[in-house]
């Protein structure tokens, strides 16, 4: 559901902009597929009656107003409920519903700063930096999703629906891992270690003769593999366990490049490859979706636009054995579903 004036805000986000008139954001395409545009004004009794209509014949609403906005417009969860007791809903904020500072407004680099993951971010802990991809936003998408398959899986059961909340801030703070439990139990605050593990050597990017190769050593038998192939003795006392590769891991690190220096990427991953040690390249987004591995996963699908014609767009993570492949759908144009959804909703209410 769109506010008729404008949209969404990110069809305005750009560069890159494309269609004839360079006015269509692939931001816009990239979080959109298979999805159907009404453009409605809430503020309007004429949009009031219609988002009405839409929460008594719907399983779930999701939102991401800020806290109290939805109440404001008349949908507290008291009226929704009133409306559909079925109803699941899917509130995500930036900082939470509540709390001294929930209602605050988010947005994912600030989300990235605030929730700890920029501390852990970069080459050192005197350059933070933010995650390339926007992070926060997609992962507290992918909690909220399971979080209403759950409520939908328990109104099976009660007949009830459910109130679903997360946060930019929770979704982020709930990918720390190990990096929360160094310090809620160990005492000891993480920080940026640049392209290499916190707790395990060797495992990070290294450089070679014409590059970077990543290897993942994640045990002492393939930090042995590792080391023959390298010409470095696994049994220097520096280099035995982990803990000691790790206490010396600037030494290994320019150990392990002065070796790598003598061949190319190629090499290192062919011979990393032949030992059945975890290794591979840095890729280019162009090189990622051109890879056929990429490819081969259904990780990029075409779709037909109205305006751009036939396009590729990142396709779905998850695939489902026996399933035929599910027919995508191009991103909405503003409002292109409002006849569609209003027949929709006739049937549903006869």
């Amino acid at each position: 559901m769109e506010h008729p004036a404008g949209g969404d805000e990110s069809r305005g986000w750009g560069p890159p902009f494309v269609g004839p008139e360079q006015d269509i954001s692939t931001y816009f395409l990239s979080a959109n597929r298979n999805k159907q545009s009404v453009a409605v004004d809430m503020k309007t009794d004429e949009g009031k009656a219609l988002v009405e209509r839409l929460v008594r014949q719907s399983d779930v609403l999701i939102e991401n107003f800020r806290s109290g906005v939805l109440d404001r417009l008349g949908f507290p969860v008291e009226r929704l409920r009133e409306l559909n007791p079925r109803l699941v809903v899917l509130s995500i904020t930036g900082f939470g519903h509540d709390g001294p500072e929930g209602g605050r407004p988010g947005y994912d680099q600030i989300a990235q700063g605030e929730a700890g993951l920029m501390s852990l971010t970069g080459p050192s802990p005197d350059e933070p930096y933010r995650v390339g991809a926007s992070i926060g936003d997609v992962l507290a998408g992918m909690y909220g999703a399971y979080g209403v398959l759950a409520a939908l899986h328990e109104r099976a059961r009660t007949g009830k629906g459910a109130v679903v909340r997360t946060s930019l801030l929770a979704a982020i703070t709930g990918v720390h891992a190990y990096h929360g439990t160094a310090w809620t139990v160990g005492g000891q605050v993480p920080r940026a270690n640049g392209n290499h593990h916190a707790s395990i050597a060797p495992y990070g990017a290294f450089r070679c003769a014409d590059g970077m190769v990543q290897i993942a050593a994640a045990n002492d038998a393939l930090w042995r593999k590792v080391a023959t192939l390298l010409d470095i003795d696994p049994d220097l006392p520096q280099y035995a366990t982990n803990r000691d590769r790790f206490a010396h891991r600037d030494d290994l690190i320019r150990d392990m490049e002065t070796a790598l220096a003598k061949h190319d990427r190629a090499h290192w991953l062919a011979e990393l490859d032949r030992l059945g040690v975890p290794a591979g390249a840095i890729r280019s987004i162009d090189e990622v979706y051109e890879w056929e591995q990429t490819r081969s996963q259904g990780l990029v699908v075409e779709v037909d636009h109205p305006v751009l014609g036939t396009i590729s767009l990142p396709g779905p993570p998850l695939r489902f054995d026996g399933a035929p492949p599910f027919p995508h759908t191009a991103p909405p144009a503003l409002g292109q579903h409002n006849d569609e959804v209003l027949v929709w909703l006739e049937e549903r209410e006869r």
